[in-house]
């Protein structure tokens, strides 16, 4: 008889959606817990000793439907009764969710929750929040949408929903909060070079940059602050350079007023073209001052244009050349091997479809883009060549910038061997975003390294970066002729049609491990204007990120 009661009264605590929202009966506190996670069934499935008592099995093997959803269910039921401590057990972090999971309630002062789970998909269970933001008699609504995932706990077996910050919040990185309270920063109204206001409903892909720019000049640009559900970043997204994010305002500040070098026009046509293709980022900039003109990015959550880091394929060439022509290694118009392959380092580099190009100057293997040209000269290299052009010429890889905003100011390590020849062709261990390559455009028709900025710096009196030298004129000449020939007749010059004279280009192709396309990068420059762009997986440079960089030149003359 008192077994019967016990899963009788365990049966009436089970959680069960209702309508799609998780809906708990609770018993009591001690049997309402136990159910949630199964008890019933899982004393049921252990072995029976010769005392009676229950030894769980270890389970094994891929999660079923039923623990996937029974797992699911008792989390979010658990969260929504404002339990996070029993919640938390459900996960593969109890005391990380416990902390985030608490202050959900506590320092974000969010109430009334309500978990709608949708359909699961294997292991991975989506579902919407609704709760309201509640703070010294401030309310407002807060609807969004997440997603947990199950997976088989390594120690037991047991399912579990695996931890992130993000279950909380697709907003939040592991390390993040959630607080709602006076924002300690102030909010900024951000205007454009012409004086206008700009915002995200105007220009998507700002959102990023607006948040850099109350992070950066909130404090001293004349504002108060309101009343904010706010991100606050960990230490991991602060190193990777996130910003705080806001997310309800529940009371407004008083705005102060930052003005940029932002171009309306060119703005607002930079945000169309990336909108017509999925995962492109481009950066268009002024290359006799720096000024950044427009940045847009096809995702709009992360800045890759700014901030992004990924191998920028051959349109590392630029800087190759400059170096081999400094260092007589190349000459524009002097015969140069492109063979079909060259090994270096043990490692055997070929050129796209292993063409070749006999007898043939460098000219037309820059214009080309064959790798075995730089490959070729690796072994008369020092391992610390590249790095050195790169930082002393281009002002890259310094992580000194001062644009206004977070951004990363391109990676160019020394290495040696065979992943020091990669490095020559934008592969190896360097890393760019298009602000590096629109930069290396802008220095090569400038004549000398403008730091790229976003605020004048004559706003805070901030130093900007500058190159310990210059190059040559012989250098910066066949640099330019080179760039030239390759927009005129080479493999930027379908995209570069009607766009000269004075113009250069390069494209590039980097491959990514376990990705079937590669990288599509282009960068080029038309009169005063520097362009760059990256189409991700998109494949050839020339034909995905190149008619979005000379759009823009285009746009802008």
């Amino acid at each position: 008889m008192g077994k019967r009661r016990r899963v009788a009264e365990r049966r009436k605590t089970t959680p069960a959606v209702v309508g799609g929202v998780i809906a708990v009966v609770v018993v009591g506190a001690g049997i309402g817990a136990y159910a949630m996670y199964g008890g019933g069934s899982a004393a049921d499935d252990g072995k029976q000793t010769a005392a009676g008592h229950g030894e769980a099995e270890k389970k094994t093997g891929p999660l079923s439907a039923a623990e996937v959803r029974t797992t699911a269910e008792g989390f979010l039921a658990a969260w929504q009764q404002g339990k996070p401590a029993v919640a938390a057990a459900a996960t593969s972090d109890t005391a990380a969710a416990t902390t985030l999971l608490t202050d959900y309630a506590k320092n974000a002062h969010l109430k009334d929750v309500t978990l709608t789970a949708g359909t699961a998909a294997g292991g991975k269970v989506p579902f919407s929040v609704k709760a309201t933001v509640s703070y010294k008699g401030l309310t407002k609504p807060l609807t969004y949408d997440s997603a947990l995932t199950v997976v088989r706990r390594g120690a037991d077996g047991k399912p579990v929903v695996d931890w992130h910050s993000s279950v909380v919040h697709p907003e939040l990185k592991d390390g993040d909060a959630l607080v709602t309270g006076e924002a300690g920063t102030p909010p900024v109204k951000a205007l454009d070079r012409d004086g206008d206001e700009m915002t995200t409903a105007k220009y998507p892909s700002l959102g990023p940059v607006l948040d850099g720019l109350r992070e950066k000049y909130g404090e001293t640009a004349g504002g108060s602050a309101g009343v904010e559900l706010r991100v606050i970043r960990g230490k991991a997204s602060k190193k990777a350079e996130l910003s705080d994010k806001t997310l309800v305002e529940l009371s407004k500040g008083k705005p102060g007023t930052v003005k940029t070098t932002l171009s309306p026009s060119l703005q607002a046509a930079a945000e169309k073209e990336v909108s017509k293709t999925e995962r492109a980022s481009v950066v268009v900039m002024r290359p006799s001052t720096g000024e950044i003109l427009a940045v847009a990015n096809s995702n709009h959550g992360f800045n890759i244009a700014f901030q992004g880091s990924l191998a920028p394929g051959s349109t590392m060439k630029v800087i190759t050349s400059s170096l081999l022509f400094e260092k007589k290694l190349a000459s524009a118009n002097k015969p140069h091997p492109c063979p079909k392959t060259f090994t270096y380092g043990g490692w055997k580099f070929q050129n796209d479809k292993k063409f070749e190009i006999k007898g043939g100057t460098f000219k037309a293997s820059f214009a080309r883009s064959c790798n075995t040209a730089f490959i070729s000269q690796a072994p008369k290299l020092k391992n610390s060549d590249l790095t050195q052009q790169a930082q002393q010429v281009f002002g890259l890889a310094l992580d000194n910038w001062a644009v206004g905003v977070p951004t990363f100011d391109g990676a160019v390590p020394v290495q040696s061997a065979a992943p020091m020849g990669a490095s020559l062709i934008g592969q190896g261990g360097v890393r760019m975003n298009p602000l590096n390559m629109a930069s290396v455009a802008s220095t090569v028709k400038a004549g000398v390294f403008h730091q790229p900025y976003l605020v004048s710096p004559s706003v805070d009196n901030r130093k900007l970066a500058t190159a310990s030298r210059t190059m040559s004129a012989s250098t910066l000449s066949q640099l330019r002729e080179v760039m030239q020939y390759t927009a005129a007749y080479g493999t930027a010059a379908e995209a570069m049609a009607g766009l000269g004279p004075d113009y250069g280009a390069k494209t590039g192709s980097a491959e990514v491990d376990n990705q079937k396309k590669a990288n599509g990068w282009f960068t080029a420059y038309r009169g005063d204007l520097a362009a760059a762009g990256v189409v991700q997986a998109g494949g050839h440079g020339g034909d995905t990120a190149g008619p979005i960089v000379a759009s823009l030149l285009k746009a802008g003359s």
